[in-house]
């Protein structure tokens, strides 16, 4: 297991950036950057990671409102199930939305869902971190049934049926593969690549002029 967790320590296309001038627009305009992808992908590690590169403040959704509510993920579920957990992501989603100098990791289903993902998608820059289910099973191994969706009899067989259902949601933004690849050098391939900058459908277009 050392091994794995060394790794660890919308949509539409319109201008094509080196990363170099994002990171200049970063520092300028301070846009959001959010990442989203599967659990297990990196999420947390990587964004406080790319926060302190970029100066920037670090926001995990899941832990804000596990903060606001008071109670874990898993009881959050358990009580009062997975329609509570979801109102309580588009209250932080709105109002992480009218925030600037965040670097936001998302919960798994936060961004799949459409106002969510206009929400904050408007003014950031959105990165969804993937990995293959063998990586995602072994990252998950010590989790200590934290993930209440994969509290089942098959948790890998779980992994491969909601990133299949997830697929198309998770194509709308840029993908960044993070198999086999440290923290750092995910936050440098998001810094120094040549990249392009993806939002969800329906974002105005006058929000995406670059100088």
């Amino acid at each position: 297991m050392g091994a794995v967790f060394a790794f660890w320590a919308a949509a539409e296309t319109f201008e094509v950036f080196k990363t170099s001038e994002v990171c200049h627009n970063w520092g300028m305009e301070r846009r959001n950057v959010v990442l989203t992808g599967f659990m297990g992908t990196g999420k947390s590690t990587v964004g406080r990671l790319l926060a302190a590169r970029l100066g920037y403040d670090f926001v995990d959704t899941d832990e804000l409102i596990v903060a606001r509510d008071g109670r874990s993920i898993a009881t959050i579920f358990a009580e009062e199930g997975q329609a509570a957990f979801r109102q309580w992501e588009a209250v932080i989603a709105q109002e992480l939305a009218g925030q600037a100098g965040l670097v936001i990791a998302t919960g798994g289903r936060l961004m799949l869902d459409e106002a969510n993902a206009a929400a904050l998608g408007r003014r950031a820059y959105v990165f969804c971190l993937t990995a293959v289910p063998e990586t995602i099973v072994a990252r998950l191994a010590d989790d200590g049934g934290k993930r209440p969706l994969l509290n089942v009899l098959d948790p890998a067989q779980a992994i491969k049926e909601l990133l299949e259902e997830r697929r198309e949601g998770y194509g709308r933004f840029r993908q960044m593969a993070t198999d086999n690849k440290t923290p750092e050098q995910i936050v440098e391939e998001i810094v120094t690549t040549q990249v392009t900058v993806t939002f969800p459908r329906g974002i105005s277009h006058n929000l995406l002029h670059f100088k």
